[in-house]
């Protein structure tokens, strides 16, 4: 029985699992909008909702989980490329940097509210295997 049992799994792995939703985290955050199936965006919203909420806390702590859930990975900047990143330039970021940035920056739209930051569209079936699809953004 799956009694109080509330996640989905999928038909993955778990490390599967969570490479898939740091990834999809990592696309909604850079484009705030993304199609999936419902299932997956089902699953996704409990994360993606729970970022914002790290993201309002703009801690160290809440900073390095977020590194830790998107599974982001930085590229080494040379001693000049630091330098311009410290003036301002971040041509020289990886999108993984540009992502957390982005992420952060978003705490902004959503100080004053409480939660459900995302929503989800449904939209139709899918081809191949009649499953539905449906939009996954924030609000």
């Amino acid at each position: 029985m799956r009694h109080a049992k509330r996640k989905y799994k999928l038909g993955r792995t778990g490390s599967h699992k969570r490479a898939m939703i740091a990834n999809m985290l990592k696309d909604l955050i850079d484009h705030e909008r993304i199609e999936t199936s419902l299932i997956k965006a089902k699953e996704l919203k409990r994360h993606a909702d729970k970022m914002i909420t790290l993201a309002k806390k703009d801690t160290l702590a809440s900073k390095r989980m977020a590194i830790s859930k998107l599974r982001l990975q930085y590229n080494h900047l040379t001693p000049k490329e630091a330098r311009k990143a410290k003036d301002g330039d971040t041509s020289a970021y990886n999108t993984d940097r540009k992502v957390l940035n982005k992420l952060f920056a978003l705490k902004q739209r959503y100080e004053t509210r409480e939660g459900g930051y995302t929503r989800i569209i449904r939209k139709s079936f899918q081809v191949g295997d009649s499953s539905p699809t449906c939009i996954l953004e924030y609000i």
